[in-house]
């Protein structure tokens, strides 16, 4: 692999770099709840790790950037958990989206924040951790935790590596970065143009396994995804599952539901943003009758048409009822959410035009399960096809299973790769 010679200088400018941008958190974080909750966060990570860990513990440590790359990697995770079953394992996030809902997995044996990619910061992290083996998910690609990790010889694989050519690593001031990958022993990539990529910067230990997700969602279809309250609510209806919406999605529904819909369609509203405020101003601009998740009751479910899901952790189970799914974020530019989960029970998908950057998206559109629209007009048409022909619902539904099980098997290779 080549990398810029003076990567030394490259290192110190970066850890100043690093340095700044922490003092500049714990400014903003005066004003953002988020990253207030970051910086704590990170305040507390040593003292967590010598809380849980003693010296002579044998351990793995899983590295993801958020909530995303954590659902990418459990299907690994919960592989190596039950064979590694005398080692302890370190769950690292750095986003407070990844770490607040799952600070509690029972995959891992002490879930923290991953303090900032300073020199001091990594040799500290390791000094306490010292991993058998270390994976990390995706991209969050960290130089100095990863030369630190190269300097000390230990075991690390990159799995669901997903790259793109206007990245830093193929950039000429991309040294210190491709150096950094040098510290995997191995990367499993998503696709072959991200293998192509590596191999142009002369990284050649890659296999191309494809996503993990493929593999985390097919397990879904292994549990019990039976809801109480859902079977109140649907009934023998068509449902119209909504998930992960933003304001500019919920536009579209609700002028849907207001104006066009039939009485003998319920519609599932879950909102990715479920502050109270927001939630009840969802409510309030709907006209027929609806209910709030929080305030179920079996007759208001039976009688409401529309349910809004005002908690977390219940989409991918609710997925299994919906007849048609809308999964949100593509309209407006906040980033097109989880299309697999609904895929993998044989639905429907509808999704803004704003999905450049997913390539299942991609592949489920030209496959004829998935269909992108840009405004009211396109989203009433599609959804109107689909819930009068059922013939077309079915088979468009069909397509986006088959994709799923097309794709599947990512972790019977890394599990291989690791003689497990």
């Amino acid at each position: 692999m080549y990398f810029s010679t003076n990567n030394i200088g490259l290192g110190v400018l970066y850890d100043n770099i690093i340095r700044l941008a922490n003092l500049g958190l714990k400014s903003i974080a005066n004003f953002n709840l988020k990253i207030a909750l970051g910086v704590k966060g990170r305040s507390k990570t040593f003292s967590i790790l010598k809380e849980h860990l003693n010296q002579g513990d044998k351990t793995l440590w899983f590295h993801c950037a958020s909530l995303g790359e954590y659902e990418q990697g459990l299907p690994v995770f919960n592989e190596l958990r039950n064979h590694y079953k005398r080692h302890k394992i370190i769950l690292s996030f750095f986003s407070p989206s990844g770490y607040e809902i799952r600070k509690n997995s029972p995959v891992a044996d002490c879930v923290v924040y991953l303090p900032l990619d300073t020199k001091q910061n990594a040799r500290r992290f390791l000094d306490i951790v010292n991993p058998d083996l270390t994976i990390f998910v995706k991209y969050d690609i960290w130089p100095n935790y990863l030369n630190e990790i190269n300097k000390r010889h230990l075991r690390a694989i990159l799995i669901s590596a997903a790259f793109r050519k206007n990245q830093r690593f193929f950039k000429f001031y991309g040294g210190l970065f491709r150096h950094a990958l040098l510290a995997f022993e191995h990367i499993f990539t998503q696709n072959e143009n991200s293998k192509t990529l590596l191999e142009s910067i002369n990284y050649l230990d890659v296999t191309v396994t494809g996503d993990t997700r493929f593999d985390r969602v097919s397990n879904q279809l292994k549990q019990n995804n039976a809801l109480d309250f859902m079977e109140s609510f649907k009934q023998d209806k068509l449902c119209v599952v909504a998930g992960s919406t933003w304001p500019e999605d919920e536009v579209l529904l609700i002028n849907y539901i207001n104006t066009e819909a039939s009485k003998d369609t319920k519609f599932i509203i879950a909102p990715h943003n479920i502050k109270s405020n927001q939630i009840q101003r969802l409510k309030n601009q709907i006209n027929t009758t609806s209910v709030l998740f929080s305030e179920k009751k079996k007759d208001a479910l039976a009688n409401s048409q529309v349910l809004i899901i005002d908690t977390i952790g219940l989409l991918s189970k609710i997925y299994s009822y919906a007849d048609i799914a809308y999964v949100g974020g593509a309209i407006g530019n906040t980033g097109l959410h989880n299309t697999l989960e609904p895929a993998v029970f044989g639905v429907p998908i509808i999704i803004g035009n704003h999905h450049q950057k997913f390539p299942e998206a991609k592949a489920m559109i030209t496959k004829g399960g998935m269909f992108s629209i840009k405004d009211t007009n396109g989203f009433n048409s599609i959804l109107n096809k689909l819930l009068q022909n059922s013939n077309f619902r079915s088979i468009s539904g069909a397509k986006n299973q088959d994709y799923i099980k097309e794709n599947k098997g990512a972790v019977i290779q890394i599990l291989d790769y690791l003689r497990i």
